[in-house]
């Protein structure tokens, strides 16, 4: 009864729509002439780029994003933390782009918007019509591609690189030419200098390729051997770095996530499972509620897949089980974090085995859900975020663009030379890097980025200076340690308060720490830190070689 009455309220809807549906339905009438996805796509990351520039008013770049630009300031083959694609990406874009908030803001909504379009590109080979549409609206629900796209890092750089892949390998398995075998090669290798997280995208290739029924015909075909050598060339310089320098990226990789024992790794592998759950669980109950009562024939319809859509299905299982038995097996904390990227495979598996349509009721439902969850954001969440991040509970990014510049002023009051060079808190030190027109660069080895090692004598003498939030001992006790070898020094602190529409925030003590290089034109007082730092755990002070 229930489904007999929910059909006839969409049978009326089709009939006699009301006032409001009807742009949905002209919306929804464009799909397949061209126009609605991409309006779709750019609409989307133009809402969340605005929710971006309100909410952080009075906040500064995310210390990841800061950091992807310092790490990309010189084309390198690869870095001692992350492979290279992340600092390619930010290279590329700030040869066009200016330094400013909004640009990376930007950066960051495009990467989300060509994520959705190659998406799409999956998507449309098994949905037509409205269904292309319920694939991206059901993604736009996860945080994958507003929250977390913001983040531009190491992550956020393959929400785009997945689906090119995986739409490379789909066509490659079922054409067997060599031109989708060679970009299937090509976008793995890409996805694998993103971040080395996507060897489980390949790992998910060859099990969905081995399990899947037309196996033998794939491997007997030239494309997984074309696929494979084109990857090794797109991946050799980068392999030849690795080789040369000690393979650092992995060692920083263990040093930080790995050495866990096996109860915790099997903690670690279980939260993994369930925080992917968690982020699928709202478009999953949105799917629930439109789908209702024909959720009955999931069986009969898993069983009905098309060949493509059996080795998305595969590719989603391997990048769900593989991730969780390496967690156990190798011992590492596995955070769902990691997987966002590949979530899209649900939804285009939801979407596109269901042997039935949703009605344009259930359809609009959803666009106008979506719709309103953006305009509550912009015009509501941004406002408050930006008022309780002035005013009620900073963090430390209120205070990055502001500490920069008292930095940069300072240091021109003792030195007639550019700041060349900036340590200290990660987040500080990447933000003078960015924000002080100086630009220094940033002088701490990420091998030793845990280790609060002292800079090289040579370093200092060139010019050098350090910033520190008060309140942290750690950092506060490594500044004290850094004057006992530098040659000349001006410890000073000041404070910083962010200001939002007219009002006062709330204030931020910085210690900072300049060395004034030989030869430059120096005024300022020099002396000790001031006594009543912690003492600092000796594990901690290796020096930096």
């Amino acid at each position: 009864m229930q489904l007999d009455y929910f059909a006839a309220m969409a049978a009326r809807s089709a009939v006699a729509p009301a006032r409001w549906r009807r742009p949905f339905l002209r919306w929804l009438d464009g799909i397949e002439k061209g126009w609605a996805i991409p309006a779709l796509i750019i609409a989307f990351a133009a809402v969340w780029l605005l929710f971006l520039s309100v909410a952080y008013l009075s906040g500064d770049l995310h210390a990841d994003a800061l950091e992807t630009w310092t790490v990309g300031r010189q084309f390198a083959w690869g870095n001692a933390k992350h492979p290279p694609l992340m600092g390619w990406a930010a290279h590329l874009w700030t040869l066009v782009f200016p330094l400013t908030d909004w640009s990376f803001q930007l950066l960051a909504m495009t990467n989300a918007a060509v994520a959705l379009w190659a998406v799409d590109l999956i998507a449309r080979r098994f949905v037509r019509g409205d269904s292309r549409a319920v694939v991206l609206l059901l993604l736009m629900l996860l945080p994958a591609y507003q929250f977390h796209a913001q983040r531009f890092n190491a992550n956020t750089a393959l929400l785009a690189v997945w689906p090119l892949a995986t739409y490379c390998f789909l066509r490659s398995f079922e054409s067997r030419t060599v031109g989708w075998a060679a970009a299937t090669g090509a976008f793995a290798a890409l996805a694998m200098l993103g971040k080395y997280y996507s060897v489980f995208l390949i790992g998910s290739f060859v099990l969905a390729a081995v399990v899947h029924p037309q196996r033998a015909v794939y491997f007997r075909s030239r494309a997984p051997w074309v696929s494979a050598l084109a990857g090794l060339v797109v991946l050799g310089p980068h392999l030849h770095w690795l080789a040369t320098t000690g393979a650092t990226p992995f060692a920083y990789a263990i040093q930080v996530h790995g050495g866990i024992p096996l109860g915790p790794a099997v903690l670690e592998a279980c939260m993994f499972v369930l925080g992917l759950a968690a982020t699928l669980a709202l478009p999953a109950l949105v799917w629930v509620l439109s789908a209702e009562l024909r959720l009955r024939r999931f069986p009969a319809d898993f069983r009905a897949m098309p060949p493509g859509l059996v080795l998305l299905f595969w590719i989603f299982v391997g990048t769900v089980v593989l991730p969780v038995i390496a967690a156990i097996v190798i011992g590492t904390d596995m955070p769902s974090l990691w997987a966002l990227q590949g979530l899209f495979l649900a939804a285009i598996l939801i979407v596109g085995g269901a042997s039935y349509t949703l009605e344009r009721l259930y359809v609009v439902n959803l666009a106008a859900f979506v719709a309103g969850i953006a305009v509550v954001a912009v015009a509501i969440a941004a406002p408050y975020h930006a008022y309780y991040r002035n005013n009620i509970n900073p963090n430390d990014r209120s205070y990055y663009h502001l500490a920069a510049d008292e930095l940069t002023r300072r240091w021109h009051a003792v030195s007639d030379r550019p700041l060349p060079a900036i340590s200290g808190d990660d987040g500080l030190a990447f933000a003078t890097a960015f924000y002080s027109p100086d630009h220094p660069v940033y002088r701490r080895p990420f091998q030793y980025q845990y280790n609060w090692g002292l800079p090289r004598v040579t370093t200092l003498e060139k010019g050098w200076a350090a910033m520190c939030f008060a309140d942290d001992d750690h950092c506060m006790d490594w500044m004290r340690r850094v004057t006992a070898i530098a040659p000349q020094y001006t410890r000073f602190e000041f404070v910083v308060t962010p200001r939002l529409w007219g009002r006062d925030g709330i204030p931020a003590t910085i210690a900072a720490l300049m060395v004034t290089p030989h030869g430059s034109r120096t005024g300022a007082p020099t002396g000790p830190l001031s006594e009543g730092v912690e003492d600092f755990s000796s594990s901690q002070r290796q020096p930096t070689p």
